[in-house]
């Protein structure tokens, strides 16, 4: 009897290194991206959205957020993206600041570079509050995160003063800033007396309304302050100076750390994922992305121009980020949106059933899925012979010993031809290519029949084995394999070498991969030892 014969099994390979991080994958994942001009090209300056619910509020926040551009103020849907109202309710030669939505969604309040704050009815767009003590441009605005009628302001005037939505009049002014301040907000959490505030005196000063008009305290900077940002501990500031970033400790009063990872000023700074991840934007165009436990960068990309406002959109009750929204110099606004998991899902099965109907086998994907396509089950029945009672029965004889057609390369190489099964390998352009190669050169090593496919070649069809082995030596799954065939190669053309300019380009530069290569590995051995010091020395 015969022996049976079984297709050749595909050599699976262990998955390789990432190339990306999870963390990189999960920024990226931020890929549905919409783009949108300012009018007249006005450099966006803010983006802001209502905060999230705190222990004293139950009612969730509006699912909205506001851009600031210009002489206008545009609030968007968090759902749709769209634009629901334009308030312009500015001077002409007026530039706005600091829009920021109340955290009920309806009140909106803004600064501007006359001095004057405006608070606006966000439904009917009508001024509800006018006040102009500041004597120059008021940069920010802020609500305070529990109270709804209090609110803070920061001027080029020097002063930072403490608003009441009823009164006329400022309730607090601080003094102590010696030049324009230029950001500010109130602390998180029980902190929410407190105000901070950066200048471009170099100084970041923590302000408490209960001891008077004087800092409590005072953070020098080597540059102009341009970015303040609490963390929800409300232990913790992060300052904006220049091309750092300082981690700032209330409690111990001093800086705990400086990220230098700009190369020009950094603009804005947000957070996301619940307080854990930083993001800061710069004049360079890059978003850098850091974890908040260690500081370190995660990930980060650039945009066309220079960054002047950004900001993380969190929806749901879990408070989830949603859009990564960017406002840059050239007032294009870029909103970048996350798709949730359930739409992920849908959206793969579209592309599946998409390839399947360019394929032509949709059927097949149909009855994966368990589908039914009005009446296409008729065409798959028709033609068919059913028998009820009394038909006989057939039983089909074992099938071993039969095998499928098998691709031609599978063909040569079980009748011998090793060499016409190396070259109708090296030319297939199926999509697995490169696993079918490696399973032949696996089968020929095996077989002792390597030397034998390999040798008697010219100039023209020794070149797909040097080209493949250019592109294979590198990877540290296939190494043995890939140094058997090109020692092999070498072994049996070493003498014909000079002969042919193609061949000798590619072997030199095989030379210069495997030199590489070789420096990688003994680079990262040398990492390894210098890592098993210091395990253990600890």
């Amino acid at each position: 009897m015969a022996a049976e014969v079984q297709p050749l099994q595909p050599i699976k390979l262990p998955a390789g290194p990432a190339t990306l991080t999870p963390e990189q994958k999960y920024w990226q994942s931020f890929s549905n991206q919409l783009l949108l001009p300012s009018q007249h090209s006005n450099p966006i300056t803010h983006i802001s959205f209502p905060p999230p619910l705190t222990s004293l509020t139950t009612t969730p926040p509006p699912e909205i957020f506001a851009v600031t551009s210009g002489n206008r103020v545009q609030i968007f849907s968090s759902r749709t993206r769209k634009l629901l109202k334009t308030i312009s309710r500015f001077n002409v030669d007026d530039v706005a600041h600091s829009g920021n939505i109340r955290r009920d969604g309806r009140i909106l309040v803004a600064g501007g570079d006359s001095g004057a704050i405006q608070a606006f009815d966000v439904n009917s767009r009508a001024i509800l509050k006018t006040w102009k003590e500041h004597k120059l441009p008021v940069w920010v605005t802020n609500w305070h995160p529990s109270e709804l009628t209090t609110l803070m302001s920061t001027s080029d005037d020097t002063t930072v003063r403490l608003w009441d939505l009823p009164s006329d009049a400022s309730t607090t002014t601080f003094l102590g800033h010696q030049d324009y301040v230029r950001c500010g907000s109130f602390m998180p959490g029980q902190a929410e007396r407190l105000v901070v505030s950066g200048s471009y005196d170099q100084t970041v000063r923590l302000w408490d309304p209960r001891v008077g008009g004087k800092s409590v305290m005072v953070f020098k900077h080597s540059a102009a302050v341009e970015a303040v940002l609490p963390l929800p501990s409300g232990t913790t500031v992060l300052a904006a100076s220049d091309n750092q970033v300082a981690v700032l400790d209330l409690v111990a009063a001093k800086p705990m750390q400086l990220l230098r990872n700009h190369q020009k000023t950094v603009t804005s700074l947000a957070l996301a994922s619940n307080g854990t991840r930083l993001l800061s934007g710069g004049l360079d165009g890059h978003v850098k992305i850091f974890e908040t436990s260690a500081w370190n960068v995660v990930a980060g990309f650039k945009c066309p121009s220079p960054i002047l406002s950004l900001n993380v959109i969190s929806s749901g009750s879990s408070r989830e980020d949603r859009h990564l929204v960017i406002g840059m110099q050239s007032g294009l606004l870029s909103v970048k949106t996350r798709l949730s998991g359930q739409q992920k899902v849908q959206a793969r099965e579209r592309e599946k059933e998409m390839q399947a109907l360019i394929e032509g086998k949709i059927e097949e994907y149909d009855k994966k899925r368990g589908k039914k396509r009005g009446r296409g089950w008729e065409k798959r029945t028709r033609g068919k012979d059913y028998t009820g009672e009394g038909a006989d029965i057939v039983i089909d004889g074992n099938a071993r010993g039969k095998i499928k057609t098998g691709s031609p390369w599978e063909r040569a190489l079980r009748k011998g031809q090793y060499e016409k099964a190396l070259d109708l390998v090296l030319e297939s352009t199926t999509p697995t290519h490169r696993q079918e190669i490696i399973t032949l050169l696996t089968a020929l090593r095996h077989r002792s029949a390597l030397r034998t496919a390999l040798k008697g070649r010219d100039e023209v069809t020794l070149q797909p084995v040097l080209k493949w082995l250019n592109k294979a030596i590198g990877d540290p799954r296939i190494i043995r394999l890939t140094s058997d065939v090109s020692l092999m190669v070498l072994d049996i053309y070493s003498e014909q070498l000079g002969q042919s300019a193609e061949i000798d380009t590619l072997v030199e530069r095989l030379r210069e991969r495997v030199l590489d290569n070789v420096e990688v590995s003994q680079l990262a051995w040398s990492t390894q030892g210098m890592l098993e010091m210091l395990m253990a020395g600890t």
